[in-house]
C-alpha cells in the first residue's frame, strides 16, 4: 500500500500541467470573462502555467524544448485534422489560426511535460531499446500515416504490427521507493493512451474541441480512439528516448 500510494503521488506531480489545462477548460467553462474569449483566456492561463513551470523548476529547460516541439507537432496535426473536418473549435477567439485556437498546442504539449516529468520522478530506464533507425522511422510513418489515411490507405494496423515486432523486447522500469517494477513498453504505451482517452471525454465535455458527433449534444468518444492516442503516445515516447539518448551521448563525449 505505501508503495502503491507512492505511485500515486508521484503520477499526480507529473500531472501538473495537464490538471492545469483541465482546471482551466472547467473554469472557462462555467465562468463568463467579458471582452475575453473563453479560447483566449485558456491560452493566458496555459502561457502562465508553462512559465510557472519553469521558474519554480517544476519542469527543466531540456523537458521545455521537448514540449515546445511537440507543440510544433500538435498545431500543425490540429491545422490539417480541422481542415479536413475530423473535429471542430466552434467557439470565436482572437487567437485562431485557420480555425485553430492556438492553446490547443499546449494539449500535446501537456502529454509531453506528463511524460517527461514520470520520467524524471519514476527514475524510468528502458531496455532493449530499438536502434534508432527502427524507432525513428516507425514513428514518422504513424505520424504521416494521421495525415494521409484521408486520402490513401490507412495503413495504422500493419504500423501496430510493426510496433510489436520493434518493441517486442523493449522493457520500461520505474522505482517507487526502494522497490523496481518493469513492465512490457507495448502495455505502457496501450495504458497510457487509454488514460489519454479519458482525459480526452473529460475534455470534449467541458467544450474543448468538438467531434462532428458531438455538435448536438455531448456523447462518449468513440473507443476507437484510443487506437489513436496509443499512436499518438508512441511518437511522443519514441521522441523523448531518442533525445535522452542523444543527450547522454553527448554527455559521454564531453
Amino acid at each position: 500500500m505505501k508503495n502503491f500510494l507512492r505511485f500515486v503521488y508521484l503520477q499526480a506531480i507529473s500531472c501538473i500541467f495537464p490538471v492545469i489545462i483541465f482546471a482551466a477548460l472547467a473554469f472557462s467553462k462555467y465562468v463568463d470573462t467579458p471582452f475575453l474569449p473563453r479560447y483566449d483566456l485558456i491560452l493566458i492561463i496555459c502561457i502562465a502555467a508553462q512559465v510557472f513551470m519553469l521558474v519554480s523548476k517544476l519542469e527543466t529547460i531540456d523537458e521545455f524544448k521537448v514540449i515546445c516541439l511537440f507543440h510544433v507537432i500538435g498545431l500543425a496535426l490540429e491545422l490539417y485534422k480541422v481542415h479536413m473536418g475530423s473535429w471542430s473549435y466552434p467557439e470565436d477567439a482572437y487567437s485562431k489560426v485557420f480555425g485553430v485556437p492556438l492553446y490547443s498546442g499546449f494539449m500535446y504539449a501537456s502529454v509531453a511535460s506528463y511524460i517527461c516529468q514520470s520520467w524524471r520522478h519514476l527514475d524510468l530506464h528502458i531496455y532493449h531499446w530499438p536502434k534508432s533507425f527502427w524507432a525513428v522511422s516507425i514513428s514518422i510513418l504513424i505520424y504521416l500515416n494521421f495525415f494521409t489515411h484521408h486520402f490513401t490507405y490507412d495503413i495504422r494496423w500493419w504500423l501496430k504490427g510493426l510496433l510489436f515486432i520493434i518493441f517486442f523486447r523493449t522493457i520500461v522500469t520505474f522505482q517507487i521507493n526502494d522497490k523496481i517494477y518493469k513492465m512490457p513498453m507495448i502495455l505502457s504505451f496501450i495504458l497510457i493512451g487509454f488514460f489519454i482517452w479519458i482525459a480526452e471525454n473529460i475534455t470534449t465535455f467541458f467544450g474543448a474541441w468538438q467531434y462532428p458527433n458531438q455538435e448536438a449534444a455531448w456523447s462518449l468518444v468513440h473507443i476507437g480512439k484510443i487506437s489513436s492516442w496509443f499512436l499518438l503516445v508512441i511518437i511522443s515516447v519514441i521522441i523523448v528516448a531518442q533525445l535522452k539518448r542523444v543527450k547522454s551521448d553527448k554527455e559521454l563525449v564531453q
